[in-house]
């Protein structure tokens, strides 16, 4: 028996994603896991994976009070430079910056995860620029579908 060896030679495949009604953190760990190659066959963990692009990103829900409660920090490097800012005005303004955010806390803290981050595309209305990739319609499963 010969072992196949994914080669990173071989192009990934390009997916798109439909963020519309999806709950943030369930939508990022699905994403997460394709961008890193977990769905895949032939998974090399010391590969990434395939090409993720996200249309809707303005539709995503928060479920709870995180609106509110749950704050993005950032700091300008100068003392007292701290600022902080709640997601439901960050998912107003920049919904982009709030799902690969947590794309991005879900991939290895190393030059892999960069990697796989490099491969995602987030837009916030329906439109994107990957027509020619082809990209294939991803069917994630949300919790309303996952309740019943």
């Amino acid at each position: 028996m010969r072992t196949t060896m994914m080669s990173s030679s071989q192009p990934g495949r390009w997916f798109l994603v439909d963020a519309r009604g999806q709950v943030l953190g369930r939508l990022a760990s699905q994403i997460a896991s394709v961008l890193r190659g977990k769905v895949r066959a032939t998974f090399v963990p010391s590969m990434g994976g395939d090409y993720v692009v996200v249309v809707n990103a303005e539709k995503i829900r928060l479920t709870g009070r995180k609106a509110q409660q749950k704050m993005y920090y950032r700091h300008s490097g100068y003392p007292s430079g701290i600022r902080a800012t709640p997601a439901g005005k960050l998912l107003k303004q920049h919904p982009e910056t709030v799902l690969r955010e947590a794309v991005r806390g879900m991939l290895p803290k190393n030059p892999l995860g960069r990697e796989c981050l490099r491969k995602l595309r987030i837009y916030r209305g329906e439109g994107h620029r990957h027509a020619a990739q082809q990209p294939a319609a991803l069917h994630l499963v949300s919790s309303q579908e996952r309740d019943s």
